[in-house]
């Protein structure tokens, strides 16, 4: 066997890598932060029915444009559409940091999901360059936790820092971190690339006709999700016409990337013509989809029937993310050990869809040992499973496909995550909505349909009802109940990535790389006579 190349190892791969670990933690943290944070903005700013694109511009603009990076890395190589990706996420952060109303706000924070969509696919990308396959999961593993630390911490800092101060420092505390990156890259990020063809030339090789048809479709589908279940029921034709005009233009551009139209596809189909890659795909839409489910409905159990602060809720979901920090890590360890993926796929979604299990058991009485150790067996579930879904995808395709296929993953993980929000929320607010006649008081009853729920589960509402235990305590049952069937939807979805697990093969991991996108050796390196260091 050919031992693995070190190339990657280098002093100035580690004098890169916490900006990685950095540009990580930002992106996923702010696809979170918003929730503790939104009902503020949305005071100060007089934000209407318009909040909700807030959150929902990041996540269009974050998971719409990462097949684009894909292609762009190929093209114009892994340094500049890196550091500009950077460049993006702070320029938004600004804007938003600066926002004077809701169009410079949405507008901002369409621009930081730019950047966030590029550097969560450029990383994957630049890692992959240049550490060999086997060996990579130990690097992601460090990189994929502070990934998952992002995400979950989002409302407790979200929180923290608009008790603290103001809100715009949400957005402007990404700006020094977001330096202290650029400055990394620019001085350790020097990997080779095309230096011989044209501008226009590689201009000429985007996908542009693709690009558009798969944004608009995206942004077609997250309208309807939005839409839907609260401002206009599911069975409306505003949210039924660009929900299956989003599902036709996804299948419109599957047939467009396939057809001789389309000389270099942004998402080429052949990264669908294996089982192994095509099943695990479908894990990582799942894994993406169950993530943000837990992040997301968590925090309204906290809030709404265990009455913590949003801060407190924030901390509360620390069982989340101190399990995922070493099963990630763990993970990344034995796969490069062992080389083996499947068995931790397997297992990974068997405790993932326990934890989903165990949460239909939460009430108003569930002590605090017990919600964290529910909240550790899926942690550890999601860490795991979270660490073997790329190895599996990349053992299946040649080392040529990294971008496209890396790209490709980071879309359907971000697509999943768009789920991940929308279907439970519609699920909670349509069976708030059936149960809501258990609540006595008329008036509170009305204020509670239609979403209503949602935006008022927080301790400051139950704790308004004490002067009123009888009614209170009906809400709160009604919360209750409405969540558990939020958890047993996700039972159902969860177990599916269980059997979609066991039909993937255990193909070998590449201990060797072979790549054109390597770090340029300089003129001292070239003369050493030894490896780097």
């Amino acid at each position: 066997m050919k031992e693995p190349t070190k190339k990657g190892y280098g002093w100035r791969f580690w004098a890169m890598f916490p900006g990685f670990c950095i540009a990580g933690l930002l992106s996923a943290l702010d696809t979170t932060i918003l929730s503790t944070v939104l009902p503020t903005i949305a005071h100060d700013l007089d934000i209407d029915v318009l909040y909700v694109w807030t959150i929902n511009g990041y996540f269009l603009s974050q998971t719409a444009v990462q097949p684009l990076y894909g292609q762009i890395a190929n093209i114009f190589g892994r340094r500049w559409p890196m550091i500009i990706s950077v460049l993006l996420f702070a320029l938004g952060s600004g804007l938003c940091g600066g926002a004077t109303g809701t169009e410079m706000l949405i507008a901002g924070r369409v621009v930081q999901g730019l950047g966030g969509g590029g550097i969560n696919v450029m990383t994957e990308i630049i890692v992959a360059d240049l550490v060999p396959l086997r060996e990579r999961q130990k690097m992601m593993g460090i990189i994929f936790t502070a990934f998952a630390v992002g995400t979950f911490i989002g409302p407790v800092v979200g929180g923290a820092i608009v008790e603290r101060t103001t809100w715009r420092w949400v957005f402007y505390i990404n700006l020094p971190l977001c330096a202290v990156t650029l400055v990394l890259l620019l001085l350790f990020l020097n990997v080779q690339h095309d230096r011989e063809t044209t501008i226009m030339a590689k201009l000429r090789r985007i996908d542009f006709v693709g690009n558009l048809i798969l944004i608009a479709s995206v942004a077609s589908i997250l309208l309807a999700l939005t839409w839907a279940g609260t401002t206009r029921p599911w069975s409306s034709w505003n949210t039924l016409v660009p929900l299956i005009l989003g599902f036709l233009g996804l299948i419109g551009f599957m047939f467009f990337e396939g057809s001789k139209w389309c000389p270099e596809p942004t998402t080429p189909m052949h990264l669908f013509s294996n089982r192994t890659a095509a099943s695990t795909y479908l894990l990582s839409f799942l894994h993406g989809l169950i993530l943000y489910w837990a992040s997301l409905f968590l925090p309204v159990y906290f809030q709404a029937v265990l009455e913590d602060s949003p801060e407190k809720s924030g901390i509360d979901l620390f069982a989340c993310v101190v399990p995922m920090v070493p099963s990630a890590i763990l993970g990344g360890i034995i796969i490069s050990v062992t080389g083996r993926y499947k068995d931790l796929l397997v297992g990974g979604f068997v405790a993932m869809s326990i934890g989903m299990g165990l949460f239909t058991m939460l009430d108003n009485n569930t002590t605090t040992i017990v919600w964290v150790v529910f909240q550790v067996v899926l942690a550890l579930g999601s860490g795991v499973a979270l660490m073997a879904t790329l190895p599996a995808i990349l053992a299946s395709l040649p080392e040529s496909d990294v971008a496209t296929a890396t790209a490709t993953w980071g879309f359907l993980r971000s697509f999943g995550s768009i789920w991940g929000v929308s279907i439970p929320s519609a699920v909670f607010n349509t069976r708030f909505n059936q149960l809501a006649h258990r609540i006595s008081a008329e008036q509170l009853r009305s204020k509670l349909y239609d979403g209503g729920a949602y935006q008022l589960a927080t301790s400051r509402f139950l704790k308004s009802l004490d002067s009123m235990p009888v009614v209170k305590a009906e809400v709160v049952s009604v919360y209750v109940d409405s969540l558990k069937l939020v958890w047993q939807v996700g039972i159902g979805l969860t177990v599916i990535g269980v059997p979609i697990s066991l039909v993937l093969k255990s193909l070998k991991l590449r201990d060797e790389l072979n790549t054109e996108y390597g770090f340029e050796e300089r003129v001292s390196e070239k003369s050493d006579s030894g490896p780097e260091p």
